[in-house]
């Protein structure tokens, strides 16, 4: 009945976890969720308010631009001068998106023909995957381990690969693993996508939550990366608007009118009333990021401690509200904690093979359920 293609597609991790999840309300379980990256925080009402009233006009009621509204496009330009000093045309150098989701799984099949290789972190976000797999590419994992910091060994991806890529995808700050981009990372990826002809996509959705003073650069901000690439980047986290599905792509005018051209044929662009929202995000004021990230890091700062606490050696994020935790056999890790604590995490090897071995924790819940999380954990054995 399927095409065949769609036997090449592994079942997507998160609505797997929720089946498991479901499974185990239905028993009565008081579940604790720190599986799904989903902020448990509400939008701003400055936002919801925007949204509201731009709902009212009936001039809002049609269908949008296929590239967002001058208005919103300006309002993403102007932010990324302020925030990363990156001067964009907001005609042509700024995208609408649904979401970075939706620019991820679509870019692909602007640039890869059959057989082309896609260069993809492991672990990594899984549509990276999966949307290479549906423009009929292979992906190349490019291993992050710890010894590595979690940053890709460009030199290790072989030559006969990377003369056949015709995509990278980079991710920092990193979804699952919660590692920042180093000094001088970002300037190797353009030089390496110089010589071999490669399009970079840098996945920046996470850049404003971070914590300790870090702030993270924009890939765009080097030299030449706006020859090679573009940056995705969504209000989903920054803003708590993860329903509300809005984003951008930004950088290369030619990459991006590639992009352009598949969302045309797909979509017909975001609700007027939502850019409408986004620009109040965009440019109103930004304590509400600011507390949002004070709360996170009150829950890292609880879910570290009580893990350090049960013997764990993990690593403290700078950034993101996830935490990379090493337990050996992850999947078996994962449903102890679901079956035994309905504990919540997600298998690392959800995310690639080079995920195995870890699981990931969301801060995602106030931080008195994290508390009950690493007291449950601790009953676990006794």
């Amino acid at each position: 009945m399927y095409a065949a293609r769609m036997s090449n597609l592994p079942p997507y991790l998160f609505a797997r976890i929720d089946e498991m999840k479901a499974e185990q309300q239905k028993k009565g379980t008081d579940i604790i969720d720190l599986g799904v990256g989903d902020p448990d925080l509400p939008t701003p009402d400055h936002i919801v308010t925007s949204l509201c009233e731009a709902a009212k006009n009936p001039d809002n009621h049609h269908y949008p631009s296929y590239a967002g509204m001058p208005k919103y496009r300006s309002a993403v330009a102007d932010w990324y001068k302020k925030r990363f000093g990156v001067r964009l045309d907001a005609g042509k150098e700024v995208l609408a998106l649904m979401g970075s989701k939706d620019g991820i799984a679509h870019i692909a099949e602007a640039f890869v023909n059959p057989g082309d290789y896609v260069l993809a972190p492991s672990p990594g976000y899984p549509v990276y995957r999966t949307g290479t797999l549906f423009a009929e590419g292979r992906v190349h994992e490019m291993p992050l381990t710890r010894e590595n910091n979690f940053v890709p060994v460009l030199d290790d991806i072989p030559k006969k690969v990377a003369k056949a890529a015709r995509l990278m995808f980079i991710n920092y700050p990193n979804n699952p693993t919660a590692a920042v981009a180093p000094e001088g990372f970002y300037r190797e990826v353009v030089d390496f996508a110089h010589e071999h002809t490669i399009v970079v996509v840098s996945d920046n959705a996470y850049s404003e939550i971070a914590y300790d003073g870090y702030r993270a650069p924009s890939f765009l901000e080097v030299k030449g990366a706006m020859e090679v690439g573009i940056e995705m980047h969504s209000l989903s986290k920054t803003y708590n608007m993860t329903g509300w599905r809005i984003g951008m792509a930004v950088g290369n005018a030619e990459i991006l009118a590639g992009l352009g051209r598949i969302k045309t044929n797909v979509d017909s662009g975001v609700f007027n009333a939502v850019q409408h929202a986004a620009i109040t995000a965009l440019r109103g004021p930004q304590d509400c990021v600011k507390n949002a990230c004070a709360i996170y890091q009150e829950r890292r700062n609880v879910l570290i401690a009580g893990l350090q606490d049960l013997g764990f050696d993990v690593p403290v994020p700078k950034a993101t509200f996830y935490v990379w935790l090493p337990v050996g056999d992850c999947m078996a890790f994962a449903a102890k904690l679901l079956n035994k604590a309905g504990i919540v995490v997600t298998p690392g090897v959800g995310f690639g093979s080079s995920g195995e071995g870890y699981v990931r924790f969301a801060i995602t819940r106030p931080a008195e359920r994290i508390r009950e999380a690493i007291e449950r954990m601790r009953r676990i054995d006794e």
